[in-house]
């Protein structure tokens, strides 16, 4: 029995193959499960696939807790999710060679991570929405694709670690219906909306492991299907790595889709149509198919022989001295420069949504009031899938830590909801209003939790929909206690923290300032405190489009778009997707279109800061296309920049338009360039007037005519 596969200098492809060649039948299939088994005479240790890095390394001891996902989304920068993720995967690697060196090769010790979540946020209710980067394709394609970059590095010979987008595909609820749904979606809303995200994730990212979706898609389970595993994935998107069935999605195909009629068909039907590994055990019953004749012992090679060359491309089979992802230090988990980042990167999601002129506060107020469910409570703070950090901010920490020469008074105000609850609510908001009576301001921290938007069911919420949410209003008497506090006349500042939309109509007609804070980190609250003072402007933009409420929205479990999000939405929002306020103000001029050749364009315009702070801000491309009978959206995102801006500086930017950007999908999911006039917006919100109102400015556009149509192959 040679064993060519330790030899590094023999090809990956030679190595895997001849390993592979030495295996039992058995053995094969012991590695097809994501806790797979060692296997001594072939020098294999023990491996556990799943690991989690959504927003930090997850689960595994203490780790930088960065601001959960939708929030690094509202930051609208390429350049920090790179370096977030980045610092992600440090920690990854410093954590797992150091459970090596103590023999632990349990869960969450791995080097396969099963982030991001890239689907797409079509509706609010949606328990984990605040897992992906928010409602637009666009948005969400550039976010994940820095993600998957900075957590595999750029070696030319290993990974530093496999990133996983998931959940492939056309899956974003209903939870406690997920393990039996089956999502209708045409072709060209799968291609529009859906796809986009995976395929520059894999094409321009280069992730080299995708995770299938529990639901079924157009009446095929997506963790089986051979359209959206072989025939899209593979065929089209030319995906090389391996395939990971989100957990005991394989056993859902019999129990519940009933679409097979036993575990040993189940388990077939996934591995023949592409899915190589099972989180999960239904994969064992691989053997009871071989023996029955539905799969073949060649066809398991094909899956167990893409799984080892992700463990030999991570450098498992090497000597650790020649990786140099195992040389990163395991001081650096959740170091002092890493937290900082996490702060700035907190700093750069935060949402100002009104301000009528009192923010920024002076930090010498003689009395403040913060109140509110979420004013001091940390669990808030890290969302879900998250480390364990070793230090916290809430929010009215921070602000005691900023305005140390004013006396803080704090009171909880109300609870997030009324049930289980020992205090009474009528004491607690009376007093929260005598606190707000004596002190020169109040801040009420209001909003939800991951344990009211999760994913399926949580006992303790059960009213809340099994993880989803059954309207967006705030819960509990969070609403009432902003209706007695405005009574009292004095200044009034609302910080919403949530991973979703909430309507927040009554905040907007009662408080003097509205800042959405996501679930910002363990240290949000001294990056909340830092944009309260001044010391920085916030600069973060919505990733979802903030409804008035339910009654704009179509039924939950309808996936066709044709009125929810920007791109289809027909009324006026409480607040649109994009939109966010900084502490400056903005002049937009000088647009200019440069013809590079018969279908793409270079346009070029300059923006000023024309108000007294130096700030970031987001500035936008839309394009509209010209006019079909086909339903389009009104217009779409199709680039951003967060740019820096000095006092009075001024900048002269541009955006390159190129076919993808121009194209349009028709009603059988081709990519078409339309004929005719398109518009091209620019500004730091969407090109609509409701968005001009609220800017107080009006959109820069330019239009171009393409005179012939074309198909093109994106």
């Amino acid at each position: 029995m040679k064993k060519t596969y330790l030899d590094e200098h023999k090809s990956f492809e030679e190595r895997v193959n001849n390993l592979v060649s030495l295996m039992s039948l058995e053995e094969k299939v012991s590695q097809m499960i994501h806790f797979s088994k060692e296997i001594k005479h072939l020098d294999i240790p023990a491996y556990t696939w799943w690991n989690e890095a959504l927003h930090g390394v997850a689960r595994a001891g203490t780790a930088t807790v960065f601001p959960q996902a939708i929030a690094l989304a509202a930051t609208f920068d390429e350049d920090m999710m790179f370096k977030v993720a980045s610092i992600i995967s440090d920690e990854t690697r410093a954590k797992h060679h150091e459970f090596l060196r103590n023999n632990d090769t349990g869960i969450y010790k791995g080097l396969t991570m099963w982030s991001p979540n890239i689907n797409i946020f079509r509706d609010p209710r949606w328990g984990r929405g605040h897992e992906t980067y928010g409602e637009d394709p666009f948005l969400t394609a550039r976010m994940g694709v820095n993600f998957v970059k900075g957590m595999q590095g750029d070696n030319k010979k290993y990974f530093k670690t496999i990133a996983t987008p998931k959940h492939y595909v056309v899956h974003s609820g209903p939870e406690k219906d997920r393990h039996h749904f089956n999502a209708i979606v045409s072709q060209k809303d799968l291609r529009e909306t859906y796809l986009p995200a995976f395929k520059d994730c894999i094409e321009e990212g280069g992730a080299y492991s995708i995770m299938g979706a529990y639901n079924r898609t157009n009446n095929e389970a997506c963790c089986a299907s051979s359209t959206l595993l072989q025939s899209i994935l593979r065929d089209e998107f030319k995906f090389k790595g391996f395939i990971v069935s989100d957990c005991h999605a394989i056993c859902d195909l019999h129990l519940h889709h009933k679409l097979t009629a036993s575990a040993a068909e189940s388990a077939a039907l996934a591995v023949k149509n592409g899915c190589d590994l099972n989180c999960g055990t239904t994969y064992n019953s691989l053997i009871d198919a071989y023996k029955e004749g539905l799969i073949t012992e060649g066809e398991i090679d094909i899956a167990v022989k893409r799984l080892f060359m992700g463990r030999f491309k991570l450098g498992m089979f090497d000597k650790e001295s020649d990786n140099p992802y195992s040389k990163i230090p395991y001081e650096l988990n959740d170091c002092q420069a890493h937290r900082n980042y996490s702060v700035k990167t907190a700093e750069k999601s935060i949402v100002l949504l009104k301000n009528n002129g009192i923010l920024p506060l002076n930090k010498n107020i003689k009395k403040i009031a913060v109140v509110g469910p979420n004013a001091d409570k940390r669990d808030v703070l890290l969302a879900n899938y998250y480390g364990i950090p070793s230090r916290y901010s809430t929010i009215l920490e921070g602000i005691i830590e900023k305005f140390s020469n004013s006396e803080i008074m704090y009171s909880e105000g109300c609870h997030i909801v009324n049930k289980n609850v020992r205090d009474d609510e009528t004491t607690l908001i009376s007093e929260a209003v005598s606190l707000s009576n004596i002190c020169d301001i109040t801040i009420i921290v209001t909003g939800i939790n991951s344990q009211i938007e999760g994913e399926e069911a949580d006992e303790r919420y059960p009213e809340f929909g099994g993880g989803d949410r059954i309207d967006i209003e705030l819960p509990g008497n969070q609403n009432k206690l902003i209706s007695e506090i405005k009574k009292t006349g004095k200044p009034l500042i609302v910080i919403n923290l949530s991973g979703s939309a909430i309507a927040l109509n009554n905040a907007n007609e009662s408080a003097d300032a509205i800042i959405q804070g996501w679930y910002p980190g363990s240290l949000g609250g001294k990056a909340i405190a830092n944009i309260l003072c001044g010391d920085v402007s916030p600069s973060g933009k919505l990733p979802v489009t903030f409804y008035k409420s339910i009654n704009q929205l179509p039924a939950f479990s309808d996936y066709e778009l044709t009125t929810q999000t920007y791109r289809y939405m027909k009324e006026n929002p409480l607040f649109p997707f994009g939109f966010g306020l900084t502490y400056s103000d903005f002049d937009f001029s000088n647009i200019n279109l440069v013809k590079l050749d018969d279908y793409s364009y270079k346009v070029t315009f300059n923006v000023k800061n024309i108000g007294t702070y130096a700030t970031s801000n987001v500035i936008q491309m839309y394009i509209k296309t010209p006019t079909t009978t086909i339903k389009s959206p009104k217009y779409q995102l199709k680039g951003f920049k967060n740019e820096f801006f000095n006092i009075n500086e001024e900048k002269e930017l541009s955006f390159i338009v190129d076919e993808k950007a121009m194209s349009f999908i028709d009603n059988n999911g081709k990519r078409i360039i339309l004929k005719g006039e398109h518009t091209l917006f620019i500004n730091d919100g969407q090109p609509d007037e409701y968005t001009s109102q609220l800017y107080n400015r009006k959109n820069l556009k330019v239009t171009f005519t393409i005179d012939s149509p074309k198909y093109i192959n994106y």
